[in-house]
Formats: C-alpha cells, structure tokens, sequence
C-alpha cells in the first residue's frame, strides 16, 4: 500500500481554507462554513470512488462496494468556536487518504462530534441511540437555536438518518491530533489509545441577592459571585486528593448577573467538567462535587443548585485493534 502523503497535505490545507480565522478554523455546527465542508468531502468521496452521502443529522457518508467486510474510518468536520484546523479534520483527510489507496475502507464525518447540540449526535444517530424526540428536545448550547430549526437552515430537513448495517465493518478507526504535550515532552511521534474516557458536564447555580455596591456593606452581601469563586476553590483543594493519574476538570464558563461592578452579582453560573477513564474515578469525583455544594451550603449566604448536563461513559479500545495498531506503530515509529 503506498499511500500520497502529498496529496493527504493538499486536502488538509484546502479543508483549512473552509472557515480560515487567524491560524485556525471557525466552522460550527450546520453553519455555513461547516456545510460547504461536508460538500467538499462529498467531492472528494467521488474522486476515490465511494458513493457520498449527507444524512438528516448531517453526517456525511462514503460508502464503497456492497461486498466484503470493510473498515469504517473518520472523524468529524465541525470545530469548536475558533480551533485549531486539525481537530477532526486529520481524521476524516487521513480516512479519504486511506480509501484513495484502494484500502477496504468506508469514510464517515460524523454530524457535531464537537458537541454544539448535544453529545455526539452524529455517531449515535448512526448506531440508533438518538430519538426523534432528543432531537425535538436539542438545543445549541451557545445561543438556544433548536436542533431542527439548524437542520432546516442547514437543507437536511426532512432527509432520512442513515443507519449502515454495522455487520458489515471489522472495526471503526480514527486518526487524530494529540490535543496535549504527552507525546511531545516524551518524544514520541505517535500513540496508540487504549480508551475513550467519561465526561461530566454539570452547571453550577448560585442564587444570591442583588444589591448596590456603594450602598451594601460587606457583612450584608449574599454576593452569589463570591460564593461560586470559593466553591471552586474548593474544588482545586478536595480533587487532587481522590481523582486518577490522568483526570482532569475544568471551568468553562462562568456568568454573573447583572455582570457590573456596581451592583452585587445575585446570580452566578457555572460550567464545570471532569474527565477520567474510570468509572469508580468519575463516581467518586461526583459524590465529591456533591458533597461540595451541600457544604457550600450550609456555610454561605448563598443557595447552590447543581444540574446535570451531560454524561459520557467510558469505553475501552478493542484489544486486538490495539495489537494491530501497536505492531504497525512501532515499525513505523521505532
């Protein structure tokens, strides 16, 4: 097999060009841009002889010969606002790289692996775990737009999701960048996964009492901001002494209202995830955070709610693709 590496860095840098902002790219999800990539995809699908597809959810499909048992390669084409151009786009270019050199391979850009909508819509439409009341009930998490008024606007109303028949695929595969300095600071050049790791997403509320700042001294505030600032300090002292080798959390958003230094926030808002690939890891973290918000509680002035938003469980690579990937790593990386 003799794959063009020439042309694998053509098709990168031209998918680059789709949503260009700075040094990376801006295509979110059923945006303008993130379409004219999944019709740029479809062309390339062509060139490589497999039949291109775009399904209601907006995955993107190329699907070879009817006979023989194939591999199912790709990633996704949406980003998240303003990343970096490399983020699903190596897998889905690797994919069309793989199936241009005549290997057995089907090519999928899975619709909004990014999470715009909701967790991994495309993939699970797939595979028959998303309802068509999920997708009634989706929302963008950035700005409110419905998940069917963004297919709509994006021409994939009323197009049929497409649902393979799995029996046909040894194994679904994907290239992707690291994302991180694991590789790097160890000098190696590639890595093989050994799992997808569980994510929580849960929003943290703090309802306080918004009052003038001039006119409110510190001993009467029930300043809702303050409260969330400690609770995540809280956070950064409990964690480190239950999580895993490799779990992290991170705040991702934090909102106060009115948002002005002239009146007390009486309202805070926060995002808040955690990553680890073990269960017993992410059951403890949550009994912690739990834990956290009845402490925070009972000390401030302030009333804490916590909500869950989202929840991925953990799943372990197949060993023998392991194997295979490892043998082919080490001959190539030595």
């Amino acid at each position: 097999m003799q794959l063009d590496t020439n042309r694998f860095l053509r098709d990168l840098r031209s998918l680059r060009d789709i949503g260009r902002y700075r040094t990376g790219v801006h295509r979110p999800t059923y945006g303008a841009e993130d379409m004219a990539s999944r019709h740029w995809l479809c062309e390339r699908l062509v060139e490589v002889g497999l039949e291109p597809s775009i399904d209601g959810i907006g995955n993107v499909f190329g699907r070879g010969p009817a006979t023989g048992t194939r591999l199912l390669a790709g990633s996704h084409l949406e980003t998240q606002n303003h990343a970096g151009w490399l983020d699903g786009a190596l897998g889905v270019v690797g994919a069309l790289a793989l199936a241009r050199a005549g290997l057995p391979v089907d090519v999928c850009a899975y619709a909004d692996e990014e999470g715009h909508y909701g967790n991994m819509i495309g993939s699970r439409s797939l595979i028959g775990d998303l309802s068509e009341q999920q997708i009634d009930l989706a929302r963008n998490k950035n700005d409110g737009t419905s998940l069917r008024d963004a297919l709509a606007s994006a021409g994939l109303a009323g197009r049929p999701r497409l649902m393979p028949d799995l029996s046909r695929y040894k194994a679904a595969i994907e290239m992707h960048i690291e994302q991180g300095t694991q590789l790097e600071s160890a000098n190696h050049r590639v890595g093989v996964i050994t799992g997808i790791v569980a994510i929580q997403h849960w929003r943290i509320t703090f309802e306080g009492q918004q009052d003038h700042t001039g006119g409110t001294t510190m001993r009467e505030r029930r300043d809702a901001g303050l409260s969330a600032v400690r609770f995540l300090s809280e956070i950064d002292q409990e964690f480190p002494r239950i999580c895993g080798e490799r779990t992290v959390w991170t705040t991702g958003r934090i909102v106060l209202e009115p948002n002005s230094t002239a009146i007390i926030p009486g309202r805070a808002e926060i995002d808040f995830s955690f990553r680890d690939l073990s269960s017993e890891v992410m059951e403890r973290l949550r009994a912690c955070l739990r834990r956290l918000l009845q402490e925070s509680n009972r000390r401030e002035r302030c009333t804490a709610t916590m909500q869950q938003i989202s929840e991925l469980q953990p799943t372990l690579c197949d060993p023998a693709i392991l194997d295979a990937f490892s043998l082919a790593a080490g001959e190539l990386c030595p």
